[in-house]
């Protein structure tokens, strides 16, 4: 089992940047890839970012350029540092965990995060 506690959530104007943080722990071996999705009022969830355990990273079209994905190893905690932040980023913002195993893939999600984008 893995466990997510996620923060950094709140209200920002247009343009203004905010740092979501995504500390992991219980069996974090074989973690293959951490990542960022969010879920605006009356639409699907959607990927945002992830980083792989090698440090490949993948992005949105709509947030290559202002969002950036990073990961400490040491302390299990993934981040999502979001530059020049719009209204149409207002959504909840899920950390997700793929670990691989023996028997399969497992997929984890945190609480989410409340970002809202308004002036």
């Amino acid at each position: 089992q893995v466990q997510l506690v996620e923060s950094g959530g709140g209200l920002v104007q247009p343009g203004g940047s905010l740092r979501l943080s995504c500390a992991a722990s219980g069996s974090m071996t074989s973690i293959a890839v951490m990542g960022w999705y969010r879920q605006a009022p009356e639409k699907q969830r959607e990927l945002v970012a992830t980083i792989t355990s090698g440090g490949g990273t993948n992005y949105a079209a709509s947030v290559k350029g202002r969002f950036t994905i990073s990961r400490d190893k040491a302390e299990n905690t993934v981040y999502l540092q979001m530059n020049s932040l719009q209204p149409e980023d207002t959504a909840v913002y899920y950390c997700h965990v793929l670990r691989t195993a023996w028997d399969g893939s497992y997929n984890y999600w945190g609480q989410g995060t409340q970002v809202t984008v308004s002036s």
